[in-house]
């Protein structure tokens, strides 16, 4: 897709994680203010781009057939060949590592916009200092690529994401669910580690809490957390609708778009409910809930302030996941209490 005119595309290398993507719909609101009329292209793995296939202001999504840590050196100068063509007149890079800047590099795009790192500033034409970086929101470092540098911004818009019509209720056909009463949604899954997941036995026990209260529960995630859903079902010893595994990206976000209360981790699924303003509690262990929050207006956070916390672990360095473990069942009953529809 050559540019039009004079109106020359952006090519955002966006980030894996799902999380990190939905954050990236709010720099896509700040280009689309800045630069109206500007398309807007994502060129990220697989796994999150399903995600901004549903950030308003994306014109095209690309795929790069690496998954999460892959190099894959010769693939990404591939890529960026045959992006060449493309009349790309600004690339802005959000994952920090040397090989995210190789595509637009290999393309030629003439103005590449990313953090320093990796001793990849070579690869850049606006390399910019990331010394904010362990303490500021990952939403407003991704924002402030979208500015000229050094510049001082209003609060950033929140991220939003649009289902496409017909999603929903696709969804409820595929996988509908019997009863009446208030939906709580169960996100028991991190892809990061398991120093991010509240223990399995302490989702079981809130869902009892949950049942007792009249509301209906489903677990969702992923393949990697159906293993965790199938314990908590089992242990809980209440009627939850398992979905975890058995839904896509898209599916899992339009049945989360839904539900009256979710209950999650910090993980991708907590920020697509977030950009979907949903009602929700957020449990935290060892990532900082200043960093990566959740932006909905309904949200809740639940954590204990620990002096080895926030560690950034993917696994608990002591062993005790003390973070974690400390937070009742009754406590995130608490604040879902609050949330009731």
């Amino acid at each position: 897709m050559r540019a039009v005119g004079s109106v020359s595309p952006i090519l955002l290398v966006g980030p894996s994680w799902v999380g990190d993507m939905v954050m990236a719909a709010s720099l896509v609101e700040v280009l689309r203010l800045r630069e109206p009329g500007r398309p807007v292209d994502v060129l990220a793995p697989p796994s999150a781009l399903p995600i901004a296939r549903l950030i308003p202001g994306v014109r095209r999504t690309i795929p790069l057939g690496l998954g999460h840590g892959e190099l894959g050196l010769v693939e990404r100068w591939r890529v960026g060949r045959a992006l060449k063509g493309e009349g790309y007149g600004k690339a802005i890079i959000l994952p920090r590592a040397f090989k995210a800047a190789i595509a637009p590099f290999a393309a030629g795009i003439p103005e590449r916009v990313g953090y320093r790192g990796e001793g990849r500033s070579p690869l850049l034409t606006d390399a910019r200092s990331d010394r904010a970086r362990k303490t500021a929101r990952t939403l407003d470092r991704f924002v402030a690529l979208g500015m000229p540098k050094g510049s001082t911004t209003a609060p950033p818009p929140r991220p939003r994401l649009m289902l496409p019509d017909g999603t929903m209720d696709a969804a409820n056909a595929k996988f509908p669910l019997a009863g009446e009463g208030p939906v709580l949604a169960l996100c028991p899954g991190a892809e990061y580690g398991s120093s991010k997941r509240w223990p399995a036995e302490k989702y079981a026990a809130l869902a009892r809490a949950a049942v007792a209260q009249g509301y209906r529960v489903r677990a969702m995630g992923g393949p990697k957390d159906a293993p965790v859903a199938e314990i908590i079902a089992a242990e809980s010893g209440v009627p939850i609708d398992n979905l975890a595994g058995r839904t896509n990206l898209i599916e899992v976000a339009a049945l989360i778009a839904q539900c009256d209360v979710v209950v999650t981790n910090d993980s991708g699924l907590m920020h697509v409910a977030s950009a979907f303003d949903r009602r929700l509690v957020a449990v935290y262990g060892s990532s900082s809930e200043k960093m990566t929050p959740p932006t909905s207006p309904f949200a809740r956070i639940v954590s204990r302030e620990l002096s080895c916390r926030p560690c950034m672990k993917r696994e608990c360095p002591l062993g005790t996941l003390a973070c974690l473990e400390a937070i009742s069942p009754d406590e995130v009953m608490g604040a879902v209490a609050q949330l009731r529809p």
